[in-house]
């Protein structure tokens, strides 16, 4: 089975909706897939796997991002 990445739909990530400007779903990620380098910035994604815990989906209130 081949190893889960992140990824975000930007064209559905609105960081500003996110409270202070912080992405919920950077913060809800407890394996640092997803990071935020600075608040209204979108998140990035680490190029390390993601154990597919899907914190980070559920956190997210746009929808936009996703195990894969």
């Amino acid at each position: 089975m081949p190893a889960k990445r992140v990824a975000v739909d930007y064209s559905k990530c609105r960081p500003e909706e996110c409270e202070n400007g912080i992405c919920a779903a950077a913060l809800a990620c407890p394996h640092k897939v997803l990071r935020q380098e600075a608040p209204y910035e979108y998140p990035l994604v680490s190029p390390s796997t993601c154990p597919d815990c899907a914190r980070c989906a559920e956190a997210c209130k746009q929808k936009a991002v996703k195990s894969i």
